[in-house]
Parts: structure tokens; C-alpha cells; sequence
């Protein structure tokens, strides 16, 4: 755990290793959220879009795997209809 003072202006200095550890460089901006009788601060996503981009992605594409679905359900449907005539 590590200790910081609060300044008369309200700053608090936090150290180089956490600086380091957590990539807080001059100006970054960082988020300050209550949780519960706490404070986390956080570093800010630079740019939340960049941040998510790719998030979602896997080895499996949704849309292949819809398609190919589809195509089955198709195929299905083909052979019930042959076999109602």
C-alpha cells in the first residue's frame, strides 16, 4: 500500500513506480471514482474508440457463422418443401 499527502491545493503526488506500473506520464488524465468509503483513480482511455476497437473480435466471425446457418436453414427448407409435393 502506498501513502500520498494532499496538498493545500489539493494535489496529490502519486509515485514514479505507480506513475510507471499504471503509464501515467505529465497530462494524462486520470478518473477519480467513489467506491463505496473509497477513491480509485484510474488512468482515462486516451480515446474510448481506439481503446475498443477490436474488443469484440474472436476466432469467430458472427456474420460467417450466421451465413452458414442461413444456408442450412435454406437447405432444410428446400428438402421440406420436395417432400410435401
Amino acid at each position: 500500500m502506498v501513502t500520498a499527502t494532499v496538498s493545500a491545493k489539493g494535489w496529490i503526488v502519486i509515485p514514479a513506480k505507480e506513475r510507471r506500473e499504471f503509464g501515467i506520464a505529465p497530462g494524462t488524465k486520470v478518473i477519480i471514482r467513489k467506491d463505496g468509503d473509497a477513491l480509485r483513480i484510474s488512468p482515462a482511455t486516451p480515446d474510448p474508440i481506439a481503446q475498443a476497437y477490436g474488443m469484440l473480435s474472436g476466432e469467430k466471425s458472427l456474420s460467417t457463422a450466421l451465413l452458414k446457418e442461413h444456408e442450412k436453414e435454406m437447405i432444410r427448407e428446400e428438402k421440406r418443401l420436395l417432400t410435401w409435393r
